[in-house]
């Protein structure tokens, strides 16, 4: 972080700019209101956060891993359940894990038996917005971008009524730190009916904030292994 006397200061009471994050209250800061140097100075504190709490993560053991992972399927489970009365005969992208993210594959196989359409995204072209391509039990995978793997070219392209967000970070304002690619934002973006958006971690990656940007599109709830986050 830098100290420019030159970058816009806080309102009175604050003696630093909002990307100190140890030292400003999460609500203060204004995502409309950011200039060049303080959007490099958050994107270097979110390259640093979305580093350490991937570290933590990793250091996680496998037991204590799936525990998460089951709570959170339950859960989701019941969040669906409420919410769309299972989701039945509606398309909902969940996500392949990597980096050691929550595994709900049984979760995918679980409503793909209760009638759900199952999709995946993936990256088809760089910096644009993801693909959501069809997903089953019996879909034979590739190798996509990041090598993740992805349903294959000719798998039916589609378009999600419910989005799961896998998140590295999150605030209770709804606001994930992601990857750092863009990807979900831009694909949320570019939709014309948005999906109902689910961002899915673990409790230890609460943050106060992310210091929300203007691309920064919200979630509607968020869910870890202690429960759903969110009224919307």
């Amino acid at each position: 972080m830098t100290n420019d006397p030159k970058k816009p200061q806080g309102p009175a009471g604050y003696a630093s700019p909002p990307c100190y994050a140890s030292e400003v209250a999460p609500d203060y800061f204004d995502p409309l209101g950011v200039d060049p140097t303080q959007a490099a100075d958050v994107a270097r504190w979110r390259k640093a956060t979305r580093t350490q709490l991937r570290d933590a993560r990793m250091k996680m053991s496998v037991a204590d891993r799936q525990a998460i992972a089951g709570a959170l399927i339950t859960h989701l489970g019941q969040l669906l359940q409420e919410r769309f009365a299972g989701a039945r005969d509606m398309v909902f992208s969940a996500y392949w894990p990597i980096k050691g993210e929550p595994d709900l594959r049984p979760l995918m196989t679980q409503l793909h038996d209760q009638g759900v359409t199952i999709a995946l995204p993936l990256v088809e072209t760089k910096a644009a917005p993801l693909t959501f391509r069809l997903w089953t039990p019996d879909t034979r995978m590739v190798r996509g971008d990041w090598n993740i793997p992805v349903p294959p070219p000719d798998a039916p392209a589609l378009t999600p009524d419910i989005t799961l967000a896998p998140l590295v970070g999150w605030s209770a304002d709804g606001y994930r730190l992601g990857y750092g690619g863009g990807y979900f934002d831009r694909t949320l973006a570019a939709l014309t009916s948005r999906p109902f958006t689910i961002g899915v971690g673990f409790e230890a990656a609460r943050l106060p904030t992310i210091y929300p940007q203007p691309h920064d599109i919200p979630l509607d709830v968020i869910v870890t292994e202690a429960g759903v986050r969110g009224n919307k």
